[in-house]
């Protein structure tokens, strides 16, 4: 939980604020953009909420920041609401999971809903909350994890849903060894008739990234929108594994035709098909630059 003698000055006078543990990870920036805001490289309440639907916002922040750095100067009496409100609904049948893991510095989890099975991506926090709620919604049946910096909680999932997860073979690690569905090579792979997984090779050797419905497309750290560039990028200074290759893998990405982006780091993004070619295009000018 955050503590109030390490809340940043920058935050203004008001009940939610920011403590000096934060990771700059910038989950609360975009969930509550009306709140949040970085400043000196991390993040401080900018403007305390007013309304209702602000105040909702910032305690699904709170929820959702992985180093439990948000706190409030009273107990808030309202926590119950916004916990039942996760997952939050992105679009149609796909949601964010929330309750942001630290081991994954703070990376995005989604949930799809479908009747071949549930399919969360990447790995949230395991918490209560949270596992009741995926209960609720008929449980997991694969835990895609899009690359090895994500994994989190993952073996908490599997025990408890005895969902398979799936992971590249070029990323696994002693923590991974077990995963059940382990992909190699680098042709895409045809998960389900709606489930498509295409190798991107780049910011790690084996991450891949899940186009879903030929609609949504889940890149954890290959590919995210930037309000700084005002275009889709990719994570120059974030690229564990090869600049080369990810260059690559975004040249063969931009093949498919998709409207979603939703990235575990960086902000999301929907345009309509022929705009979000356009973004792809312009995203592999910038890396060549």
């Amino acid at each position: 939980m955050a503590h109030l003698n390490q809340r940043r000055p920058e935050n203004v006078e008001g009940d939610f604020y920011v403590d000096r543990t934060c990771i700059d990870c910038d989950t609360c920036r975009w969930m509550a953009p009306e709140v949040f805001h970085d400043i000196g490289d991390q993040s401080a309440v900018y403007h305390q909420p007013t309304h209702a639907s602000d105040r909702l916002q910032a305690l699904q922040a709170l929820l959702s920041c992985p180093t439990a750095s948000i706190g409030t100067l009273a107990k808030p009496t309202d926590i119950q609401a916004a916990q039942a409100s996760f997952p939050l609904l992105v679009d149609h049948n796909v949601y964010h999971c929330g309750y942001h893991a630290e081991a994954s510095f703070g990376a995005a989890s989604y949930l799809i809903l479908r009747e071949g099975g549930n399919i969360l991506v990447d790995s949230p926090r395991f918490v209560p909350p949270l596992v009741k709620r995926l209960e609720a919604l008929g449980g997991i049946r694969y835990l895609y994890l899009t690359h090895r910096d994500d994994v989190a909680d993952h073996q908490k999932f599997r025990e408890h849903f005895g969902c398979d997860r799936i992971l590249h073979q070029d990323d696994i690690s002693k923590d991974t060894s077990r995963i059940e569905i382990q992909l190699s090579g680098s042709d895409a792979v045809q998960l389900a008739p709606d489930l498509l997984i295409i190798p991107v090779p780049g910011h790690t050797k084996g991450h891949t990234v899940l186009l879903y419905n030929n609609t949504f497309l889940f890149t954890g750290d290959h590919l995210a929108w930037s309000d700084s560039l005002q275009h889709l990028h990719a994570f120059r200074n974030a690229c564990w594994y090869s600049w080369t290759e990810l260059e690559k893998s975004m040249r063969k990405l931009a093949d498919y035709s998709f409207e979603w982006v939703l990235p575990g780091h960086g902000r999301r993004y929907h345009a309509d098909r022929d705009t979000m070619h356009q973004q792809m295009q312009q995203c592999l000018t910038w890396m060549k630059a």
